[in-house]
């Protein structure tokens, strides 16, 4: 049985200005000392969101304005660096359901799209268009068009890429590859039977 088919999404967004945001920005390597990845989420972007002491920063995870927003705006590169899958569970647990910038650390968008979350890409220009739109009007609606590969928002459409692999996986629900392998589990079985070097 497949997961969920994930064919559009639709939210209020928010701009996380900058190129070559890493893994260590998304989630600092001293919150990575947990069994689940559960309660990551309040430590996306910690150190660039707070001082040493504890008080917030002017930064826009912090504007009540973008607060509950789903989709996050960014530039390019986003999630080089290390390949930590905790960034992409710190920012799925924090509540966004997708992204949209220039482009992705290979790995980063991989373990991205195994917790169903579309990392789509947009030009540069198109991208400082959402991003004026979104300051002007926080309570802007963002639909993601992932099976047609579009961003629609303020009556506007706007292209957006998203490699044709995951593309596949997220609208047809086989995105996450345990799943995949756990739902075949028979077959497997039946597979390894048959094998003589595997046989008891």
């Amino acid at each position: 049985m497949a997961l969920e088919l994930i064919t559009s999404i639709k939210g209020r967004a928010v701009v996380v200005p900058g190129d070559d945001v890493d893994t260590d920005r998304i989630i600092p390597a001293r919150y990575m000392k947990c069994v689940t990845f559960d309660g990551l989420g309040e430590f996306l972007f910690y150190d660039t969101r707070f001082h040493e002491a504890g008080g917030e920063k002017d930064h826009p995870l912090n504007d009540p304005r973008f607060k509950g927003a789903t989709i996050l705006l960014g530039g390019n590169n986003f999630g080089c660096g290390s390949s930590r899958e905790h960034a992409p569970q710190a920012i799925y647990r924090y509540g966004f359901r997708a992204l949209i910038t220039e482009g992705y650390a290979e790995i980063f968008f991989g373990n991205s799209t195994t917790l169903g979350m579309p990392c789509m890409t947009a030009s540069k220009a198109d991208l400082q268009t959402l991003r004026a739109m979104v300051e002007s009007d926080p309570s802007l609606e963002i639909e993601i068009d992932v099976e047609n590969r579009a961003i629609r928002a303020g009556g506007k459409t706007f292209p957006a890429e998203l490699r044709e692999s995951a593309r596949q996986a997220l609208v047809t629900g086989h995105w996450d590859p345990i799943a995949d392998l756990l739902e075949g589990e028979k077959e497997v079985d039946a597979t390894a039977a048959r094998l003589p070097y595997l046989a008891a």
